[in-house]
């Protein structure tokens, strides 16, 4: 792709991708409540707890929220790893013992908001200048014979490496749910899940851009292995936060009907071949993500736990009326005609109209026409990018 799509995607990557300060306030966020289960008096300390960060602050993917009043989502795990096993604690006890410590945490932290117990995690919520909501979700290690079962699957189903394979499977951990029938008795049936270990998949993915990192760690004199992923900013997570912005603006009445940032990662990230440049990598997902869409069970299936769909709700009746495969289809049509504009238009109007309606992102026309080398013309460009003229793109909620 030209040098000018890739300038212009940077413009839009400073307005919407956190600094590296929301990502290191976030980094105390759960490294306080680590030490507050490590503390003497922790009901929890003798069970060595780990608390570690996941979803898209573990992988580098969190952008400022669409609208300013929404708070930052922080998901957190925290493995009890010792002591505690499914032979001797049902789920129920397991949260109970976290969430009591969070509660006392809670209070001697002056959140004022009480604590909330979700399906699967414990809510807090911070109503500082960040505003951080932080899903904490309770879990201990999954048992060696799951973990070499989801090994065997991730080398047959997802043909990863059997090494990569190996060490995937040993962070797997069993979590709570309290809307599975076994939840208040002792039962060898919890759910199973790896945020950690779909961290390290994802990294993997990432590391096909060789070249990218080489010259990376040269900018930063750092070995790319010694830095947080959100100080990687490789192509394939500036692609994905783009993606990600985009749908939600266009989602941004109706969040429940969205598709998944989980689906729009793994498929993103299946497409990614290690492009080096920003463009080309947008422009490869965006015309191949859909590929990856399997038309039988499991549709999306998760990298690191292949039997989870992660589009289960698309042919669920419970969910049939938020349209959920259709949005998906609904969204990447638009996102393939916005970007078109974005990356090959030389009309800086087009681009900058693209842009404020496809991503709530306002650039400079005059920037962008010093970027690609034009002259601004008189009259402004009228928009002729709709692709779907049944989902209204004005009049959306707008970060200022």
């Amino acid at each position: 792709m030209s040098d000018s799509a890739n300038k212009v995607l940077k413009k839009i990557l400073e307005d919407i991708e956190l600094s590296d300060g929301a990502y290191e306030r976030a980094a105390e966020r759960y490294e306080s409540i680590g030490n507050w289960l490590h503390r003497e008096e922790s009901s929890c300390v003798v069970h060595e707890p780990h608390v570690f960060p996941s979803g898209s602050f573990r992988l580098g993917l969190a952008n400022k929220p669409v609208d300013d009043k929404d708070a930052y989502d922080l998901d957190m795990t925290c493995e009890l790893k010792q002591g505690i096993s499914k032979e001797t604690y049902p789920q129920e006890k397991l949260k109970s013992l976290v969430g009591k410590e969070l509660e006392l945490y809670r209070k001697a932290k002056g959140i004022q908001k009480p604590l909330d117990e979700k399906r699967r995690c414990w809510t807090l919520e911070y109503s500082d200048h960040l505003n951080f909501h932080m899903d904490i979700v309770p879990c201990i290690p999954a048992s060696t014979t799951r973990q070499t079962q989801l090994r065997d699957s991730m080398v047959i189903s997802s043909r990863l490496d059997k090494d990569l394979a190996g060490t995937v499977a040993s962070l797997a951990v069993s979590i709570t749910d309290n809307e599975e029938p076994g939840y208040t008795v002792i039962s060898n049936h919890w759910p199973v899940s790896n945020p950690e270990g779909f961290a390290k998949w994802f990294e993997s993915r990432m590391r096909l851009a060789t070249m990218f990192l080489d010259e990376r760690m040269a900018v930063l004199k750092a070995n790319i292995d010694d830095l947080p992923h959100y100080r990687w900013k490789t192509p394939l997570q500036q692609a994905i936060q783009i993606l990600k912005q985009h749908r939600d603006v266009m989602f941004s009445n109706n969040p429940d009907t969205k598709p998944i940032s989980v689906i729009l990662t793994t498929l993103a990230s299946r497409v990614y071949q290690g492009e080096s440049d920003l463009a080309a990598a947008l422009q490869r997902i965006l015309n191949d993500m859909d590929q990856y869409v399997r038309r039988d069970a499991p549709r999306v299936p998760n990298p690191v736990n292949p039997e989870e769909d992660f589009a289960d709700k698309w042919g669920s009746p419970k969910y049939a009326h938020l349209k959920l495969e259709e949005n998906f289809i609904r969204w990447l049509t638009q996102a393939r005609a916005d970007f078109k504009a974005i990356l090959s238009d030389n009309d800086p109007s087009l681009i900058v109209d693209a842009a404020r309606h496809g991503l709530d992102v306002n650039l400079n026309k005059s920037d962008i026409a010093a970027i690609l080398g034009v002259a601004i013309t008189g009259a402004p460009a009228i928009r002729k990018i709709q692709a779907d003229d049944s989902q209204p793109w004005f009049n959306k909620k707008r970060r200022k």
